[in-house]
């Protein structure tokens, strides 16, 4: 019965050569892809200070003028919807100038001319944002004049 049991039995099959190679290979690729995701990913997310510290210290102070200066705005919104609206069509199309900036300056040989464009847009959206709040302060001031 011992002998019947050995002779059923079928002998354990070797993975072949070929499934051993395909197998390295899905893992080489696997790898390869993974390595190259993870590199763009951090290429790509160069900032204006890895260019030049000190126009990244302007960027950051005018961020933080503009976000103030925006919230400044938003509070007469309600009072102007209508300049309001016309107002933030100009800092949309600075924000898409910008935007397209940031997007070209990991492939750009100068990225340093990129980084002073960078900076110069948020310059001007400063300046725009403090024109525009001028302009609602008089057109107040306006209103309450004539009011009386």
């Amino acid at each position: 019965m011992a002998a019947e049991l050995d002779k059923k039995q079928e002998p354990k099959k070797k993975i072949e050569l070929y499934k051993w190679l395909s197998i390295a290979a899905m893992l080489v690729i696997s790898l390869g892809i993974y390595f190259t995701y993870n590199y763009t990913q951090a290429t790509t997310g160069i900032n204006v200070a890895d260019i030049s510290p000190e126009f990244g210290q302007k960027e950051v102070r005018f961020v933080n003028q503009i976000e103030e200066k925006r919230d400044s705005l938003a509070i007469y919104a309600t009072a102007n919807p209508e300049l309001y609206k016309k107002f933030t069509n100009d800092l949309k199309n600075l924000d898409a100038d910008y935007e397209r900036l940031k997007v070209e300056l990991p492939e750009s040989p100068n990225q340093l001319l990129i980084v002073k464009a960078m900076v110069r847009n948020r310059e001007m959206q400063l300046q725009i944002l403090k024109q525009q709040l001028m302009i609602i302060n008089q057109v107040n001031q306006y209103k309450k004049e004539n009011s009386i």
